[in-house]
């Protein structure tokens, strides 16, 4: 029970910020597949294996839970305040979680190199979605006043933002910023976490779109990781190189928008901080292994 919600810890840390998703810490730490098959089950399966998979998901959900508050209470501060810090971070974590899952899905990438394709396409898509909504900011930020259009796109957002927690490639966090609705969307869970309630219509629009999206996405994803697992890992790893761009665009979606990333705003110390943190991720699913 304590390794499963260290395992919902760690993946909540990392669905919290744009970078690496909840799916890539998964698989790194090597539970990846009892996730999928899990919520797979919980949906679709009969009663023993519901039971089976409920009760797994609680104890991982637990620590997710634990994770996002405590994640919540700091980042919506920290995030704006140390954009570029993070943003290096992140920039690590991703450069080296590449490498980690070639390694892993070797069989899936040599010799099937027509599938390069995905890898084009997974990249292109996230790379023009950050370019034009870099372009076109018009989101409402402020989300304590839902109204028809901002609740619909709320709600497509989060149904579109679940289905990277399941993938271990870009994150939720990283399609939030991609759309505008990052900063936006922490700040009204801490405000409701110091019960201003009147966010809580925003945050229920998103909780149904997040259910929406995971009750439709994870039967598609299992099924494509089941019969075209070469393309999807192409296309994981396209949508990993593309959410780089986007990080790097992130700081002009916030809501005082700043420059994008350079040279000169780039954190070195916070790479290398984001490369041991996956090195040492790998270490620990090895030694559990071993």
């Amino acid at each position: 029970m304590i390794r499963s919600i260290i395992n919902g810890f760690c993946m909540a840390l990392a669905d919290s910020v744009p970078g690496v998703s909840g799916g890539t810490i998964a698989f790194i730490m090597g539970f990846y597949d009892q996730f999928i098959g899990s919520i797979h089950d919980l949906a679709f399966r009969g009663m023993e294996e519901k039971k089976r998979a409920f009760f797994y998901l609680v104890k991982l959900g637990i620590g997710w839970i634990i994770g996002m508050i405590s994640a919540v209470l700091v980042l919506s501060a920290v995030f704006e305040s140390h954009i570029y810090v993070i943003s290096s971070l992140f920039i690590g974590f991703i450069v080296c979680a590449i490498p980690v899952i070639i390694q892993e899905e070797k069989e899936c990438i040599v010799g099937h190199y027509k599938n390069i394709i995905f890898l084009v396409i997974g990249a292109a898509v996230v790379a023009l979605i950050t370019y034009f909504n870099s372009s076109n900011q018009t989101v409402a930020s402020d989300l304590s006043h839902l109204t028809i259009g901002s609740g619909i796109y709320l709600f497509v957002v989060g149904m579109i933002a679940i289905s990277a927690m399941f993938l271990p490639g870009i994150s939720g966090s990283t399609l939030l910023l991609i759309f505008g609705l990052y900063v936006p969307v922490i700040h009204a869970i801490k405000e409701l976490l110091h019960f201003n309630f009147t966010y809580l219509p925003a945050i229920i629009v998103f909780g149904i779109g997040i259910v929406t999206g995971a009750l439709t996405v994870v039967k598609g994803i299992k099924v494509c990781l089941d019969k075209f697992r070469s393309q999807m890992v192409y296309a994981i790893l396209g949508m990993m190189i593309g959410s780089l761009y986007a990080i790097v665009m992130g700081p002009t979606t916030l809501e005082v928008s700043q420059p994008a990333m350079n040279f000169e705003s780039f954190h070195f110390i916070a790479c290398l901080i984001g490369v041991g943190l996956i090195i040492l991720l790998q270490v620990v699913r090895e030694k559990k292994e071993a």
